[in-house]
């Protein structure tokens, strides 16, 4: 049995699939797949801003104190019927990391295949978030972060995607946000959430 099948047997992770958009539509998700414990609020980011946006989303969420890294050339439609459902859906993907690199603490990197759509998602996440480095020249991503490999889920959809990895401040997971209390996303999470809703809802191929 796969690692991943194994992570998705565990009574306590949950998978979730929302499909969303008609045959006539440019469908597009997003996805969270070390959602959960693993990269945290990741989950919640790309979940938030499907639903702002109308479109599709694909997650594995781990409970709180489980890490178990599953590296993405092994998250497989082989071993999951919601995943196949989800890939077999869309057309292109965004799909949500989380990371944190000594000097990328305010970096956030746009990889994955689908260079034009990570440059149309890169311009809005510049507007939104005008304090962090959005990084589009892939070049500039570190190699194990560019999400190129044709075996990671965000390039098996029909047009590819784009793979974002958020580092922890703007995940509302660092130090930098101790005494926030809410209500909601802190507003850098929330400026990020609208930034990828607004990319979604107006990408045209």
């Amino acid at each position: 049995m796969s690692a991943f099948r194994e992570l998705l047997d565990h009574p306590e992770v949950e998978e979730v699939c929302v499909l969303r958009g008609h045959e006539r539509d440019h469908r597009l998700g997003f996805m969270a797949y070390h959602g959960g414990g693993l990269e945290e609020m990741t989950e919640v980011i790309a979940q938030a801003a499907a639903e702002r946006a109308g479109v599709s989303y694909y997650g594995v969420h781990q409970p709180t104190g489980m890490e178990r890294h599953i590296p993405s050339i092994e998250v497989s439609p082989e071993h999951s019927d919601q995943l196949r459902s989800f890939v077999d859906h869309v057309h292109c993907v965004i799909t949500i990391h989380g990371f944190g690199r000594w000097g990328f603490f305010s970096s956030l990197l746009v990889g994955g295949r689908h260079r034009d759509l990570a440059e149309h998602v890169g311009q809005h996440l510049r507007d939104h978030l005008p304090a962090y480095d959005i990084v589009t020249d892939i070049d500039r991503i570190p190699k194990d972060l560019r999400g190129m490999h044709p075996r990671n889920p965000v390039n098996l959809p029909p047009h590819a995607g784009v793979q974002i990895e958020l580092p922890p401040r703007v995940r509302g997971s660092s130090p930098l946000w101790w005494d926030w209390e809410g209500p909601g996303l802190t507003p850098h999470t929330e400026s990020l959430v609208s930034a990828l809703a607004l990319a979604a809802s107006t990408w045209s191929p």
